[in-house]
């Protein structure tokens, strides 16, 4: 995919993307037909989207058929519920599942509480981890104002070398 089709990280269009690309892969999963789950995806820090709500993601199956929505609600919850931090978020959707910094990145960052998660995703992890790939493939860097890329702060207080 050429730089110029990655979308800006963090961007309405961008979670629509993700939407876009969780609902491929569950479709794909081979889920049971009466399957009813949710997840919700909230930047921890995030900024107000264009339509209200906050930086994130709400992902439903209903009878196994999945919707989304871009954006969520400063209280919402799923099934699953993930907060996560803005510049940790850009650090990950940056990083093949393959490549050994996503899973230190990932595991120093439950470590410092910079991804929070309840609910079990354990019965999803297949479809969700083939869905990671295709979206690093898609993502640009973060939206906003240009300057510091968001995860240089974390980066700079987190030692992944540890």
């Amino acid at each position: 995919m050429s730089p110029a089709a990655k979308l800006p990280h963090g961007s309405v269009e961008w979670f629509e993307m993700v939407g876009r690309v969780m609902c491929e892969a569950a479709s794909q999963a081979n889920l049971p037909p009466d399957l009813n789950w949710s997840l919700v995806e909230r930047y921890s820090d995030g900024t107000k989207l264009p339509n209200g709500r906050l930086q994130g993601l709400r992902f439903d199956l209903v009878a196994s058929k999945p919707v989304f929505r871009a954006g969520v609600d400063i209280d919402e919850q799923g099934d699953v519920t993930i907060e996560v931090s803005a510049a940790v978020a850009h650090v990950l959707n940056r990083l093949p599942l393959a490549d050994p910094a996503y899973a230190l990145t990932y595991n120093r960052a439950l470590d410092l509480g910079d991804i929070r998660i309840t609910g079990d995703l354990s019965s999803m992890a297949g479809w969700l981890a083939a869905a990671h790939d295709p979206i690093v493939e898609r993502t640009g860097e973060a939206s906003g104002e240009g300057g510091t890329p968001p995860e240089a702060g974390w980066r700079s207080r987190c030692d992944l070398s540890a």
